[in-house]
């Protein structure tokens, strides 16, 4: 009897101790599934060398050919340490929430009593009797809290794939305006050169060399700047690929960004994707868990029953006379001093939070999804008016101006003048360029429900753009 006993009450025990299990792989394909639209490639956390030779493979094989904005974020996948740490930190994030949907393991109590000459060896096992009887709610508790922090870890991994591809554009732009400003310096070199021989044979005054001089000058010192702002630019985006020292010299950047499209998205193709919300969708999971939370919270803060089974062994070492007694323990935590008012505040408190998170996430998402598009679709006219208006009436002004300047129409400092806005339209467009790439990816973060920053200065891209009246 005492076997068939334990054989009935094994599946009790394992059942009660069951509870779902994390597999990294598994948690981490979850969390990627949500990132479709930013990348196909999904991550990967390397826990063995075969992995990690793998991902190292990945790595130099996208470092032998020029890195474009789908490559940044393959190689930031593969190579960054800093990313895996962010893998690991879900994980353990996840094995934790999980953790707290198991039933504590039973306290076992061993005692040896000697009382003259009798010994008594006394067994108690115990457990909580509450623990048992709430399982089923807070195991699903725990598991809506593991699918959150799926949901949370998708949303950090979207921010390490946006934060990559906007350092990828800022080198690619800082590359392209370093490498204009370069074009300038020789040009206003020679421009230099020529008016100061013009000065000495006295068909140039002092006068018209100076600012001829000056201009020279202000390219020089342009170009150093833009020339440190490629290189903090390139370092940014080399922390954040993880490349070591000798990867970086084999990391190559295009010098142009890529063309615009032909048409942007429309209001209707972006309403159309803007489901299934990451924001959204931790809310939820987070009122829900909480709900499931509050019974058990509530009863809990009134009473705690212990429910132990003893087993004892008494030997009378006199007599040789043995006995086995045996029973129950029922250990109550009585309410005399505690009523548990402030701790069922606490839960009724977090799970009203819960629940105004909840209906202001609602709230927001169109909110946020809106300004994003308008955001898009004003960087994306600019652009274009810059590529197909801006630019080519900038070219033009300059060619008429070197026709007047060679009538002797116009003054030396009027075709400077007209140069440099002709300079300061061109790194506007590269700008307005630069923004729109850079919205874009504000946009595809924001329609898998986690809104970045949109705070781009667009307004930079037209002010010095505007065409001079009076020269």
């Amino acid at each position: 009897m005492k076997t068939t006993k334990r054989l009935v009450l094994l599946p009790l025990f394992a059942s009660l101790a069951g509870c779902a299990s994390i597999d990294i792989s598994q948690t981490i394909d979850r969390s990627s599934a949500r990132l479709e639209k930013l990348t196909s490639h999904k991550p990967l956390l390397a826990l063995t060398s075969s992995q990690k030779a793998e991902l190292e493979r990945v790595s130099s094989k996208l470092l032998s050919k020029p890195l474009d904005l789908v490559g940044s974020v393959e190689l930031m996948l593969s190579n960054s340490p800093r990313f895996q740490a962010l893998l690991a930190s879900g994980l353990a994030t996840s094995t934790s929430l999980a953790q707290s949907g198991r039933i504590p393991n039973p306290v076992f109590n061993f005692e040896r009593v000697t009382i003259g000459s009798e010994l008594e060896f006394g067994r108690l096992l115990s457990f909580g009797l509450l623990d048992i009887l709430s399982l089923p709610w807070r195991k699903q508790s725990a598991s809506l809290e593991v699918q959150r922090a799926e949901l949370q870890l998708a949303a950090d991994v979207s921010a390490e794939i946006i934060a990559v591809q906007e350092a990828w554009i800022d080198a690619v732009l800082a590359i392209q305006k370093e490498k204009y400003a370069k074009k300038i310096v020789s040009i206003s070199q020679a421009d230099a050169q020529l008016a100061r021989r013009l000065n000495e044979v006295g068909n140039f005054t002092a006068t018209q060399r100076i600012r001829r001089q000056l201009f020279y000058s202000e390219a020089v010192v342009s170009h150093a700047l833009l020339k440190q702002k490629a290189s903090a630019a390139r370092e940014k985006l080399v922390r954040l690929l993880g490349l070591t020292a000798d990867q970086q010299r084999s990391l190559v950047i295009p010098d142009n960004l890529p063309k615009l499209p032909l048409t942007p998205l429309t209001a209707d193709q972006v309403s159309a994707r803007a489901t299934n919300r990451l924001d959204v969708d931790m809310a939820k999971l987070s009122y829900e868990a909480a709900a499931k939370r509050f019974g058990i919270d509530s009863v809990n803060s009134f009473i705690d029953v212990e429910f132990g089974v003893r087993k004892n062994s008494v030997y009378d070492r006199t007599t040789g006379e043995s006995s086995k007694p045996s029973g129950y323990e029922l250990d109550v935590r009585l309410p005399l001093f505690d009523w548990g008012d402030l701790k069922r505040s606490n839960a009724s408190a977090e799970l009203l939070y819960k629940a105004n998170t909840l209906e202001a996430t609602l709230r927001n998402a169109e909110s946020t999804l809106r300004e994003s598009y308008v955001l898009y679709r004003t960087s994306f006219d600019i652009a274009k008016h810059f590529i197909s208006e801006v630019i080519p009436m900038r070219e033009a002004l300059a060619e008429e101006s070197v026709y007047q300047y060679n009538g002797m129409l116009i003054s030396t400092f009027d075709l400077i003048a007209e140069s440099k806005d002709q300079v300061q339209a061109i790194q506007a467009s590269m700008d307005a360029q630069a923004n729109f790439f850079k919205a874009q990816l504000a946009l595809e973060s924001n329609l898998i429900g986690n809104p970045l920053s949109q705070a781009l200065q667009l307004e930079s891209s037209g002010k010095s753009s505007a065409a001079s009246g009076g020269h």
